[in-house]
């Protein structure tokens, strides 16, 4: 089932240049019966591996920049870990609500890509320098949170106001990843928040439908997948909103 997960949320990722993070978690709650705070940890453990491959993978046709990706990487580190411990405090009815709605915002995101024209407001020096340290510290702190690669968080501002094409921000992106990624996921492991076991399957799933994903969507309509993605976000953010508030009447019952 692991290995099933991986490969939607690998499908998803490569279709739409997001990372399955979004997809991943809330299949392993409902299908691998994990607590919503394993999944973050799980999920977020599995994408180190899986930024690591797509970084390179991006990196063969030049579209990393490693000193973007290291700025970016620099204060997102720092943020991880304070993300994946404020996510441990939380309570699960309130984790499970604030995940349902990042999973919306994300799909607003989504809708709104087109909208992220290239260089409309390029700066460069010191401007250029601080919208990519003030970006891994927002994308490092809801990595470590929300168990995801906080790739959606680093792209639009990189394509929007550093003038960088959508595939190098991805790639550029994916590579910042990886350490943020690395404390995150470190740190959810020593909080117990890790399910080591069926992190394999996750990886293995992931890296095949990404390269899945990525085939299929030079055959489709980027607009049809946008639509089609966002509504399945907001619907699956909409359900984890639902059942937290669910779950949070409970837990006043017993109170």
């Amino acid at each position: 089932m692991s290995l099933l997960i991986g490969l939607l949320a690998g499908a998803f990722g490569g279709l739409v240049g997001l990372g399955g993070g979004a997809v991943m978690i809330p299949l392993m709650v409902r299908f691998l019966g994990l607590k919503q705070h394993q999944a973050h940890g799980t999920s977020l453990a599995a994408l180190v591996f899986t930024g690591l491959t797509g970084a390179m993978a991006y990196s063969f046709k030049g579209n990393v920049d490693p000193l973007a990706a290291g700025l970016l990487a620099a204060t997102a580190i720092l943020t991880a870990r304070l993300g994946a411990l404020y996510a441990n405090s939380l309570p699960e009815w309130k984790l499970k609500m604030s995940f349902g709605i990042f999973l919306i915002c994300i799909s607003v995101l989504l809708v709104l890509k087109p909208l992220y024209t290239q260089g409309t407001y390029a700066v460069d020096g010191w401007v250029w320098v601080i919208v990519l340290l003030a970006s891994g510290v927002l994308a490092g702190f809801i990595s470590g949170l929300m168990g995801v690669g906080g790739g959606a968080l680093m792209v639009p501002p990189m394509v929007l106001f550093l003038g960088f094409s959508q595939h190098l921000a991805q790639g550029s992106s994916l590579l910042a990843m990886v350490p943020a990624a690395t404390v995150g996921a470190y740190t959810h492991w020593r909080l117990g928040n890790v399910v080591p076991a069926i992190i394999p399957g996750l990886i293995g799933g992931i890296i095949v439908g990404t390269l899945a994903g990525g085939t299929l969507a030079q055959r489709l309509s980027e607009t049809t997948l946008r639509v089609i993605f966002a509504v399945v976000l907001i619907w699956l953010g909409w359900r984890d909103i639902r059942k937290g508030k669910e779950q949070r009447q409970k837990a006043l019952a017993v109170t």
